[in-house]
Formats: structure tokens, sequence, C-alpha cells
């Protein structure tokens, strides 16, 4: 928890500090209040007392207490403040991080941990930080300064509060002992509650589809019910300590009137007076200890789930990216669009072998290159290896001449024009989504969008929707159809005019017309564009310059089309399984 104060700015610092003072003052001054109070009753008691004596210690003790009022008021701004500024500082730092993180890392902490760390661990953290400057610092400091006031006012007092003290803490600990381990579990039976939903939320056409709401239903159950369990078995726990805290503070007044009464009736007529007035000033410092160790004690209540909450935040925000960013802009002079592939290797942390093994590509400028095989082959891996999704594990990579380890971020990403395997598509208008991001040579023009996406086949598309470019598009692209997704995804990567395209099985969802005619116009429109492609049908890749075929992360045919139908077993195997006996034999080969 202490790590993560170190994300306090100065400017909150001394917000504390301030609120330190304040704490101070406020204690002083309810401290204060009991003194005008014995002097109120002394007065009363004595016979001859000015009224107007009265009325001044009344108003002392009135001003006391509004005094302690303003600076509560203060100090809760404060805390406030802090713990509000502290959670939007963390909710930023942890974007960011993530943001920065390799799918390596994602995957290490799953999607759904990292959005319980973003929103329920760092409430968790703001309250008690908020809680915490009122309490962890008012409590010590009240009890303390309590203790000295009541010092030498009577023994037997004291004894009573000391026993009372004693086992409101011995309560507390084993209260905590029992709970303390559930409070750790806590978070991450959120995290899978998460985890449940946002699964059943995604894939709903699917449960609908198979009728499984019944399975998904009491999958959420067994979640819901688990973390529900947690929950009351520490709740329950917990509300055990206002009871035991309400009967030790009823019994530490009726212990101090009872000790008062005794040393009252035992003493002369002379000493009752002070004793009685004593009484009443113990009676409130008495209570005042005891509020102390309560409101230590709520402090230590949520602290063991907020340290949670913390450690998880920093795990974050102290791992380290496995993936760096280099230091070059631009490739070798004269080398464009080109990318190679020496010696290869790669596999994912914690597998028991590699995905790809030995890959060995040159792919120039204007160039087309495919890569073909069956699921699980590492089609979709190697080309994740370009953009730097990933870093291959062995040889290296080259875009434009030089190791893409060596590129800036945004300059590697600038000369990729990346089209996912499954579409991605945000929540705004058709324009935003074409129109997305950053590729380093200015604003993107409407002129520039409304080529895209005729090159992307996507124009009747998006003039028949009500106001067109502008039209509104729901996240995840809802409103719209798988087709129409893949089209708006394939117009982003040429709106960004890059210098290559790598599509990942980007054509699945189109039909063969379209899938036609759209690499018709991207090899006419985008000349000298490179372009890699990810594909399962042949006829998407039957006219590219080489084509690849993987087999178990393997190399076992690169070439021409007809040439790998005489040559490569597996690719005719594909060919066989997808060409009528006319289209193989044009090809070369009689199947």
């Amino acid at each position: 928890m202490i790590k993560i104060l170190k994300y306090l700015k100065p400017k909150e610092w001394l917000m504390a500090v301030i609120s330190l003072g304040f704490i101070v003052a406020q204690v002083w001054l309810d401290l204060k209040s009991p003194e005008y109070m014995a002097e109120i009753t002394t007065l009363v008691q004595t016979p001859g007392s000015a009224m107007g004596d009265i009325w001044v210690a009344g108003g002392m003790m009135l001003l006391c207490t509004l005094g302690s009022l303003l600076a509560a008021v203060i100090v809760g701004y404060y805390a406030a403040v802090i713990g509000s500024a502290l959670s939007r500082r963390l909710r930023r730092l942890l974007y960011n991080r993530v943001d920065s993180f390799s799918m390596e890392e994602i995957n290490r902490f799953t999607t759904d941990s990292l959005i319980t760390r973003s929103t329920n661990d760092i409430t968790q953290v703001q309250m008690i930080i908020a809680m915490g400057l009122q309490l962890v610092i008012k409590a010590p400091i009240t009890a303390t300064w309590a203790i000295t006031k009541i010092a030498g006012k009577g023994l037997e007092w004291t004894m009573a509060t000391g026993a009372a003290v004693l086992i409101m803490l011995i309560t507390f600990v084993l209260i905590m002992y029992f709970v303390m381990p559930k409070f750790r579990k806590m978070q991450s039976l959120i995290d899978n509650m998460n985890r449940v939903t946002r699964e059943n939320l995604t894939g709903l056409r699917v449960v609908r589809a198979y009728n499984a709401e019944d399975y998904q239903e009491a999958k959420f159950d067994r979640a819901n019910d688990e973390l529900t369990g947690t929950q009351l078995y520490t709740s329950r726990a917990m509300a055990i300590v206002m009871p035991i805290m309400t009967i030790i503070m009823s019994g530490i007044s009726l212990s101090v009137f009872w000790i008062g009464a005794y040393l009252i009736n035992a003493a002369g007529a002379a000493d009752r007076l002070p004793i009685f007035s004593n009484m009443m000033v113990f009676s409130i410092y008495a209570m005042q200890v005891i509020m102390s160790f309560m409101m230590l004690m709520m402090i230590f209540a949520m602290l063991p789930r907020a340290t949670v909450s913390a450690k998880r935040i920093c795990e974050v925000l102290e791992t380290e990216a496995t993936i760096h960013d280099g230091t070059r802009t631009e490739g070798l002079p004269g080398v464009f669009g080109e990318v190679t592939f020496k010696n290869v290797g790669f596999k994912y942390p914690d597998a028991a072998k590699p995905v790809l093994k030995d890959i060995n590509f040159t792919v120039r400028q204007g160039e087309t290159i495919a890569f073909i095989g069956s699921t699980g082959s590492g089609k979709s891996t190697l080309i994740n290896l370009v953009p730097r999704f990933f870093d291959a594990t062995e040889g290296e990579i080259l875009v434009d001449g030089v190791n893409v380890k060596e590129y800036k971020f945004d300059a590697l990403f600038n000369k990729i024009g990346y089209v996912p395997q499954k579409a991605v598509i945000f929540k705004g208008t058709v324009f935003s989504n074409v129109a997305y991001g950053d590729n380093g040579k200015g604003e993107f023009t409407e002129t520039d969008v409304k080529t895209a996406v005729s090159i992307a086949q996507g124009i009747d598309i998006v003039e028949s929707m009500e106001n067109g470019y502008n039209a509104d598009v729901a996240q995840g692209g809802t409103n719209i159809s798988g087709g129409q997704k893949q089209r708006l995804a394939i117009a982003r990567a040429v709106c960004r005019k890059p210098e290559i395209y790598i599509f990942d099985d980007s054509f699945s969802a189109l039909d063969y017309r379209t899938d036609r005619l759209l690499r018709t116009m991207l090899k006419e429109e985008t000349k000298g564009i490179t372009s890699m492609i990810v594909a399962q049908r042949i006829g998407t890749i039957i006219d590219a310059d080489q084509i690849i075929v993987l087999d178990e992360g393997k190399i076992v045919g690169c070439g021409k089309h007809k040439d790998l139908l005489k040559s490569c077993e597996v690719y005719k195997e594909i060919a066989i399984s997808q060409l009528s006996e006319e289209e193989l034999s044009e090809g070369g080969v009689a199947s």
C-alpha cells in the first residue's frame, strides 16, 4: 500500500500536510470542549456562581464545536481531492501502461483482470486514501492526547478504560485473523465474475443459437454465489464489530459512572465536587479514546482489501513491456516496402515447442506474398511478427532493410496497413472508423476516405446508409454485417497509404465476387505497395507473386500457384479440396 503513495504529486502532499494541521486543530478543539464542560459543572454546583460565567464557558464550548466542524469539513475536502486526483492518475497510468504492453503481457494478466484493476481496484485505493487521511492520522493523535488528559484523574477509571481497549483489540485481531484470507480472495473472484459476464455478453448470439442460456446462467450463478458467499462471510464477521463496540462503549460509560458513584460516596463533602467534575470529564475523554480505536479498526477492516488492490495495481505499473521501442524512423536509403525473414523462429512463453521454425523469405516492393496452410500452422503468428505484436525468439525480421526491433513504434506502424482476422470496429461514424489513427502524413481528407471505401468495395453500402459517411456505427459494429465490417477495416488500412499491407485472413467474410473485385482494385489503385496475405481460400491468393505453404510451423512449399500444384503435396491437397477439376487442370495438374 505504501508503494502506491509514490504516485502522489507534491501538490497533494502539501494538501496532506495542511490537512494534518487542521486535524491537530480539530483534535485540540474536541479535547478542549470537556474542559469547559467541567468548568460549567463546577459553576453549576458552586453556590453564588454568576450566570454570566456559565454563558461564557458555554459559548467557548460552542465555538470549539463549530471550529472542530469547520476543520473536519476542510480535512474532508482535501481528502476527497487527494483521493480523486490519485485515482485519476492511477487510471491514466494503468491505461498507458497497458497500451504499451505486447500481447504477451496482455495474455499474462488477462483482459478481465486488467479491467478490474482499472476500475474496482482503483476505487478501493481511493476509498482508503480518502478515509485514511482523516481517520488514520486523527485516531492516534486523539487517543494519545486523550490519554494524557485523563492521566492522573483516577487509577480506577484508567484501568477500566485500558480493559475496554484491550477487549476491543483482542476481538478485532481474532476477527481479522479469520477474515483476512477472504479479503485477499475477493478481487480474484471479481475478476472471475467479470470474465463470465463479459464472455456471456460478447458471445450472446452463440449462446442463444445453441440454447445454452441455462448453462451460462449456471456458470454465472457459480461465480456469483462464490463471490456473494465470500462477501457475506466478511460482512458477517465485520458485522460483529459494531455490536461489540457498542457494548464496550456503553460498558465504559457505565463503569466510569459506577466507579465515580463509589468514589463520591466514599469521599468527604469537600472532595465530592472535584470527583464529580473529574468523572464527567473522564467519561468524555474515555469515549474519545474508544472512538479513536474504533476509527482505527474501521480503517484496518478496509485495509486488507485495499492492500490487495494496491498490490494488483502496482503489478501492472511495475511490469516492464518485453517489446521495447527502437530509435530509427526510416529504413535503408532506396529500400521501400521490402520485408525479409531471416531464420525466424518463434515460441510462445511457456509453450512446449516453437510455433515457427527456420522461416526464410523476402518480399519486395509491389509484390504480393501469401501464406496458406492448415489451421494452427502458424500463418497469423508469422505476420503478427512484422508489426511486433510479438517479437521473434530466433532470427531477425527486416523492414526496408532494417531490423524491426530498431524502429520507433510509430515509425514502424506508419509503414503498415493492418487488417486483423476479426474486423475491429469502433463506436463512432463510418468516417471516424476509416480515417482512424495517425499515419504520420497529416490529416485524412474526405477524398482519402471516399477513395479508400471505393477500393474496399464499400461505396454502395456507405451511401445507402442514413447520413452516409457520417452514419453512426455502434460499438463493435453490431449494427452492420460481418462483410461490411470487413470492408470498413480494409478501407481503414487503404486510407493510411502504407508501404505494406498485412491482411490476416481479411477476405473470409466477403463473397467470391467482392473478394475478386476488391483484390483487382487494390492491385490497380495501390501499385508499388507490398501485400502480405493470410488466406484459407486458394482463390484469394491464386495470383500472388509468392505463395508460402506452412505446415506445423515450417515452410513446406514456396512459389507460384502452378509451381506449387506440382511440387508441394500439402498445397495440392488444399487445392483439390477447394478447386474444380477444370481449375486444377488449368493450373497444370489433374486431380
